[in-house]
């Protein structure tokens, strides 16, 4: 199943007003599958369900490791940095352990 370029906005959004897990991992099975039939983009893909883990996502961490499998050493590094960058851009969004 291809998802439409609304989709990939409206889970973008959603993480953009409240990052959750949840939304990340949507945004993560958006992309390691298919995007108006442009085909995976696993790089994107690993970012959110690395983000996703981060957050609590058993399911995510499951994905995340299963994706690694596919992916060159050089396309992880690219996730890893994007995740960072991603968090150190949102920090405020993500919730701190108590």
């Amino acid at each position: 199943m291809a998802f439409t370029t609304l989709e990939v906005q409206e889970a973008e959004q959603a993480v953009a007003v409240q990052a959750n897990s949840d939304d990340m991992f949507r945004l993560g099975l958006i992309y390691s599958t298919d995007v108006e039939d442009r085909g995976p983009d696993f790089v994107e893909a690993h970012k959110w369900f690395s983000l996703a883990a981060m957050m609590g996502s058993s399911p995510a961490k499951a994905y995340q490791s299963q994706l690694k499998n596919e992916m060159s050493s050089q396309d992880v590094t690219l996730a890893l940095k994007a995740a960072r960058g991603w968090l150190a851009e949102n920090r405020q969004m993500v919730p701190t352990a108590a």
